[in-house]
Order: C-alpha cells, then sequence, then structure tokens
C-alpha cells in the first residue's frame, strides 16, 4: 500500500518561509503525479501546486504562484514545497497527495501537516 507522511509544518511569521515535505514509501509505489491541497475549517480544500512525475512539469494556483515552489526526489519518492513570502492567508492543512498511472485524479493522501502564518 502507498503512504503519503508530511512533514515540515509550523508556525511562521507573515513574510517568513516553511518548506514541506512528504515521503512515500509502498514498494510498487509509481506516481504519474504528485502534489499539494490545503484546507482550512469550513473551506473547500485548494488546491496549491502539482508536479507530473516522469517530465517535472508544474501547476500551482492562483493564489501561490511566484511564492511557492514544488520540487521533487525521484530517487527518494518525495515531493516538497517551498513556501516563500507567507501570508496569514495561507494558514491551513497542507496535504500531500498522489496519483499514479490509469487512476484519474489523486487517490492517495497524507495525514496533513499544520502550517500556521501569525504574528
Amino acid at each position: 500500500q502507498v503512504q503519503l507522511v508530511e512533514s515540515g509544518g509550523g508556525l511562521v511569521q507573515p513574510g517568513g518561509s516553511l518548506r514541506l515535505s512528504c515521503a512515500a514509501s509502498g514498494r510498487t509505489f509509481n506516481p504519474s503525479a504528485m502534489g499539494w491541497f490545503r484546507q482550512t475549517p469550513g473551506k473547500e480544500r485548494e488546491f496549491v501546486a502539482a508536479m507530473r512525475w516522469s517530465g517535472g512539469s508544474t501547476e500551482y494556483g492562483d493564489s501561490v504562484k511566484g511564492r511557492f515552489t514544488i520540487s521533487r526526489d525521484r530517487t527518494l519518492k518525495n515531493v516538497y514545497l517551498q513556501m516563500n513570502s507567507l501570508k496569514p492567508e495561507d494558514t491551513a492543512v497542507y496535504y500531500c497527495a498522489a496519483q499514479i498511472w490509469g487512476q484519474n485524479g489523486f487517490g492517495f493522501w497524507g495525514q496533513g501537516t499544520q502550517v500556521t502564518v501569525s504574528s
């Protein structure tokens, strides 16, 4: 089975930076894409960023373009989210997600890591 474990969340002041990591495990895990989503209480889950695993093409949500960067380590099957110029509205639980070949959409999710941006 595939397991995704996020880390790197925490409390940061506005304008600061954080780097989230997502470690994927599973002997047969072969993703077609991995990504990050976030959610705050009472709101729908929001797309943050995604990366095609083989080609490395990326996509970002409008609210994070120019501030967040998704990257990967293909050997470790890890995906990262570098978050710069953080704003209070970035406060949320951030989830790592994976899509495998033949799957429609992201079918595997981590447990989430809390990011709080506050002074």
